[in-house]
């Protein structure tokens, strides 16, 4: 059964969700996971796409937008099919994706703005009725 952990920003900055979202997803390529980011909508994937390119400067994280290319470890998209990725969904839509059980791990990146808190316990309590594993993260 798909796991799902709440990684909690302590700041209150939603525009601090991305860069958590690319920590994570670099820190699970490293260690050889298949990862999908979930964005709310393209300029948000686009904008997420821009950021893994320069997040690290003494790093390469290769990846990919839906449709560019198949075989990225990495792949970034907003409501497509994720393809044959089914290890790690990072989502940073505020809603749970409708494909997201087919994943063996789901990671919700939750900052402390009033938008996304509310979202958020929306989607813990959610998974919890449908009796998922929750885990939840501070960092």
């Amino acid at each position: 059964m798909t796991r799902v952990g709440f990684y909690v920003v302590s700041d209150g900055d939603a525009g601090g969700r991305p860069l958590v979202a690319c920590r994570l997803a670099n820190k699970a390529a490293a260690r050889g996971h298949r990862v999908f980011l979930h964005c709310a909508d393209e300029a948000q994937a686009r904008s997420l796409d821009e950021l893994l390119w320069q997040f690290r400067p003494d790093a390469f994280l290769p990846h990919a937008l839906v449709g560019e290319t198949a075989g990225e470890a990495v792949l970034i998209g907003w409501g497509q099919d994720p393809g044959n990725h089914d290890d790690l969904l990072i989502n940073l839509d505020l809603t749970p994706p409708p494909f997201f059980p087919r994943f063996h791990r789901v990671a919700e990146v939750v900052t402390r703005d009033e938008a996304s808190l509310q979202a958020l316990r929306a989607a813990w309590q959610f998974y919890k009725e449908r009796g998922y594993a929750l885990e939840k993260h501070d960092l």
